[in-house]
């Protein structure tokens, strides 16, 4: 008998076997790859969003920086936070340029700085649009003011020129006036103070002046106090007293007995929150006038 021929069918099931072997190692080869190349292609998916998010921010925040360009307000209290602003959303853009592999978690990062200083930015828009709207307000009444009289004067200047004289006599005459006005910030011992961290109250002080025409007895006393931003400080909406045949919100009141002699005052303002740096503006009221302006200086 042939020696080949005896060892072929003790060989054969071991062949076999080496060949199984081949074929599932070269499935899983084959199935490694393609998973290699499914997590390559996944992979570079998430760098090209990660990339486009990127792009979108720094096109926001561009955006932004000509929006602050734009601009243009005559507070100068709100142009120099404008400023501050600007110079943050300029330095997030630089940081945003420069970085190259941009992961997950800086997108989320510079995502949420941007947005809120898109809050920020549109707070400006309201506060220069709301002034803007103040200051256009305040044309358009002069304007129609100074039609009215014209009107009136053509009719019958004389007779206007004669009643208006006399009803100013009159009306200076009776006017009250407060003297010696003066505000300041005080903490709550009663001690002055001029940095908003430490100001607890606003204390207005004042005399009614002397004035013997003017009608006596209990008289409301009206403060209204401007923030530098041009924003009034109140209590509630519902506070308004007449003015000018309006009503306008006021900060503080008080009333007090008038007998025509020198008359001294304080009112007081209870802060709700810190104040803000930079000059107060304080009026005061009585009777339908505004019989004292003064300012006062936060750090």
């Amino acid at each position: 008998m042939d020696y080949q021929e005896f060892n072929a069918p003790a060989n054969a099931p071991k062949d076999k076997r080496n060949n199984l072997i081949v074929i599932i190692l070269t499935v899983l080869v084959i199935i490694l790859t393609i998973l290699y190349f499914q997590q390559k292609s996944k992979d570079h998916a998430m760098n090209m969003q990660l990339q486009v998010e990127k792009d979108s921010i720094t096109s926001e925040l561009t955006r932004m920086v000509k929006g602050y360009n734009s601009m243009k307000t005559e507070n100068d209290s709100l142009n120099r936070s404008i400023v501050v602003s600007k110079q943050h959303v300029d330095d997030l853009l630089k940081e945003v340029e420069e970085v190259k592999n941009v992961s997950y978690k800086e997108i989320m990062k510079y995502k949420n700085e941007a947005a809120t200083l898109r809050g920020i930015m549109r707070n400006f828009v309201v506060q220069i649009d709301s002034l803007n709207r103040r200051n256009q307000q305040l044309m358009d009444e002069n304007v129609q003011v100074k039609q009215q009289v014209t009107e009136a004067r053509t009719q019958n200047q004389q007779l206007e020129q004669e009643k208006k004289k006399l009803q100013q006599t009159v009306s200076i005459a009776q006017q009250l006036e407060a003297h010696g006005l003066r505000a300041v910030g005080i903490n709550a011992k009663g001690k002055e103070q001029v940095k908003a961290s430490k100001i607890e109250k606003i204390k207005i002080d004042f005399v009614l002046s002397k004035n013997l025409t003017a009608k006596r007895g209990a008289k409301n006393v009206y403060v209204r106090i401007l923030r530098p931003d041009q924003i009034l400080l109140m209590k509630s909406d519902k506070n308004v007293f007449s003015y000018e045949n309006a009503k306008i919100p006021f900060s503080a009141m008080r009333q007090v007995e008038y007998e025509g002699n020198d008359l001294p005052a304080s009112i007081y303002y209870d802060l709700s929150q810190q104040l803000m740096a930079g000059k107060y503006t304080i009026d005061v009221f009585a009777d339908g006038s505004n019989i004292g302006t003064t300012a006062m200086e936060v750090k």
